[in-house]
């Protein structure tokens, strides 16, 4: 009867234990869903990213590209898997404008999201005409002073982190100048050269080819701290506005209820992986900073900026989609 008890009582273990045995992760192909096109700044960094995972855990990670309005499908995509961590996605600065930006989204990141590590941050620039008279961004805000409703400020779409930039330099300021939205970057720049519009607002690496060419004078960068391959341009918070500050990023999570060992197993990899040198050189060749951090502070940045767009979409009386 002993013998056939602790027989009984070994099966037991053994099936209780089998679960933990067989929680290795991952043990097949992880999706990670981008909210974006392939080829873009967010498509070419993931893809680094995906390819240095594969790489640590030995199993493939695919990228799936979903665009579409407000990053909608790509969310949904992902809140609505198992959340077994088979299933990740990209959420960005854009996703708190849409946020901001909807009247009514079908998924909320707030509550919904379970963060991981941040991807990438990067800042947007301000550049006028080499030929411009305007030589720092100060020299723009002040002729606008003076010539109240004269001066045309380029960006893209409205909605757009280009164009809720250009908006909350206008709030900022204070000054009255024109928002110009175009359908994509090189019309902006075909009216600049133009002299249609007399100051622009863009991400580096749309500019970057006019600028080595000497065709555009950039005279201010919006983050926080200058960009490491321009150092002797001023951000906008020295050279203008005091506080202003507009940075664009990007991140990784995963559907709320994934396992925190899969959700802390995949945040030390990205800390790993995005402190490597030649990751972060590969990130900077698209303007992009290699920026890791904790699932809490990603969380916080998001919230952080739908509070601010919102405020932002709400004083520009731009009408919710």
């Amino acid at each position: 009867m002993r013998k056939i008890l602790l027989a009984l009582l070994a099966a037991a273990l053994s099936a209780a234990l089998a679960p933990q045995a067989q929680a290795k992760w991952p043990d097949k192909p992880v999706k990670l869903v981008l909210p974006f096109g392939a080829g873009g700044v967010a498509d070419v960094t993931s893809r680094i990213l995906a390819d240095r995972l594969e790489k640590k855990f030995g199993e493939r990670f695919i990228i799936e590209n979903m665009p579409g309005p407000g990053g909608i499908n790509a969310a949904r995509t992902v809140v609505s898997a198992v959340p077994d961590g088979y299933t990740l996605g990209l959420v960005t600065n854009g996703t708190a404008i849409s946020v901001a930006d909807f009247n009514h989204l079908p998924f909320d990141p707030v509550k919904q999201f379970e963060m991981i590590s941040g991807l990438g941050q990067f800042n947007l620039l301000f550049a006028v005409d080499a030929k411009s008279k305007y030589k720092t961004l100060q020299d723009v805000l002040a002729d606008a002073k003076a010539n109240p409703g004269k001066l045309n400020l380029g960006t893209i779409v409205v909605g757009s982190t280009q164009d809720l930039g250009a908006e909350l330099l206008k709030s900022m300021s204070g000054e009255n100048f024109a928002i110009v939205p175009f359908k994509n970057s090189p019309e902006v720049i075909v009216a600049i050269l133009r002299n249609d519009i007399q100051l622009l607002v863009d991400f580096p690496p749309a500019l970057k080819g006019q600028i080595a060419a000497g065709k555009l004078r950039v005279l201010a960068s919006t983050g926080a701290k200058r960009e490491a391959d321009m150092p002797n341009v001023p951000t906008v918070d020295e050279s203008a506005i005091k506080g202003y500050e507009v940075v664009s990023w990007n991140g990784v999570f995963a559907p709320k209820g994934t396992p925190k060992e899969v959700i802390d197993a995949m945040n030390q990899a990205m800390h790993e992986i995005l402190a490597q040198p030649d990751v972060k050189e590969q990130f900077a060749k698209v303007g992009v900073e290699a920026h890791a951090t904790t699932p809490d502070e990603l969380m916080a940045r998001l919230k952080a900026d739908i509070s601010k767009w919102t405020a932002v979409i709400e004083k520009a009386h731009i009408p919710k989609k």
